[in-house]
């Protein structure tokens, strides 16, 4: 019998985030002068010889005098992000791993653009989202997002959505956005036959709260039974305070009065609101009101951000988040890389790049796959962009159709 043991290096870190202006369709509004302190504990495994077999990285909040200090504003571009660490010093501890948390070599199917596989080293231990259905689930990592219209604007019906989701079957949850087009229960009628939760949601308030009954409509089979276990979450809208379409107190007592009309209904999962990494920094109450954060966050737009440090740079956000919202769990609801369109300072599109930045945000989260929701499934041909978007807002599809 093999055992394993790690050592625990634990520090007090303390970083400055710069957040960028973006588009108000993915993450970030900007954070000027923001500091969180931490404890970090980067945790290596080695084998019974002393070898080191994979290296994991946790984070937890610490006491600390420094102030964090955040504001939104709205800028004509983009502006760069950088980060500051502190020195400190570490101590050295050791445990004994069981054996029955033994490591697996489980690969995940890459993207067909992106060609190779990245190896997971660590099988899932959390869920963040409610029950999920009996399936064999352990080869899938990670969410997906996903919008169910053709390159015209129009709808896709029940056979076009059931052939996409057979290309993203390697993930664990499917994220769409709005109840248009019948989708909730063309996409839930697909994430059925193909054994995979949705995370659904509302776009906006428009008809609140009875927009929220295509949810139980979508989850209600012919025979009269509804199975909420369908869903990994609902939220409600997507980054509503970011695009100014909301203010963040009515979307809190949208969250609050959603919760308690779908749990009269039956649902009983997470309820959440999702905006960008910066808007929940400076708006924890947003985080508060919903069962995690959820956060979007795109190292794209980040002028001095590169593709290899994509998974780094959302991992950061989401402990500053985390954070900022007195150690809450948080989750990165859209996050990637596009593969054409215009250059944003070191951070530039290409197919090679994107590559790149999957690979990383998957070995990032590797660890935690459902704390990440990869951005996008398909090139979405339908959008349109704008100053803020770099002409690549088609152009985020990780895989081809």
């Amino acid at each position: 019998m093999k055992h394993f043991t790690r050592a625990l290096f634990a520090w007090s870190l303390a970083s400055i985030a710069h957040a960028a202006v973006q588009d108000p369709n993915h993450c970030l509004a900007n954070l000027d002068d923001a500091s969180t302190a931490r404890i970090s504990e980067v945790v290596v495994w080695v084998d019974e010889n002393g070898e080191p077999i994979h290296t994991e990285t946790n984070y937890v909040p610490a006491v600390t005098s420094t102030t964090q200090k955040t504001s939104l504003e709205t800028l004509p571009i983009p502006q760069s992000t950088s980060t500051t660490t502190s020195d400190a010093t570490h101590t050295i501890l050791t445990q004994t791993k069981p054996q029955d948390e033994s490591t697996s070599n489980n690969e995940a199917a890459s993207p067909k653009r992106l060609q190779d596989k990245t190896s997971t080293d660590v099988p899932n231990h959390q869920n963040t989202g409610s029950k999920q259905p009996s399936t064999h689930k352990d080869h899938r990592q990670f969410g997906i997002s996903y919008s169910p219209y053709a390159a015209d604007r129009s709808c896709k019906n029940q056979d076009q959505i059931n052939k996409d989701l057979d290309a993203l079957s390697t993930h664990n949850f499917i994220r769409i956005y709005g109840t248009d087009c019948d989708q909730t229960r063309l996409v839930v009628t697909a994430a059925r036959q193909h054994k995979m939760q949705v995370f659904a949601g509302i776009y906006d308030l428009t008809n609140f709260p009875q927009s929220l009954d295509a949810f139980k409509e979508a989850a209600t089979h012919d025979s009269g039974k509804t199975d909420w276990s369908i869903y990994h979450t609902i939220a409600i809208g997507n980054e509503l305070v970011n695009g100014g379409h909301n203010a963040p107190g009515e979307v809190t007592g949208a969250v609050t009065q959603a919760r308690s009309y779908l749990r009269a209904q039956g649902y009983e999962g997470p309820v959440v609101t999702v905006d960008t990494f910066s808007v929940l920094i400076q708006h924890p109450e947003l985080c508060k009101v919903s069962d995690y954060c959820a956060a979007n966050c795109h190292a794209f737009f980040d002028a001095t951000q590169s593709p290899h440090n994509a998974g780094a740079y959302a991992l950061e956000q989401m402990h500053s988040v985390s954070a900022a919202a007195g150690g809450k769990r948080t989750m990165i609801t859209e996050s990637g890389w596009p593969h054409a369109g215009q250059a944003n300072g070191a951070a530039i599109p290409s197919p090679e790049n994107q590559r790149v930045a999957v690979e990383s945000l998957r070995k990032s989260f590797a660890h935690q796959a459902d704390d990440l929701v990869l951005f996008t499934a398909f090139d979405d041909l339908w959008k349109d962009d704008n100053r803020y978007t770099f002409n690549a807002e088609r152009f985020w599809g990780i895989y081809d159709r």
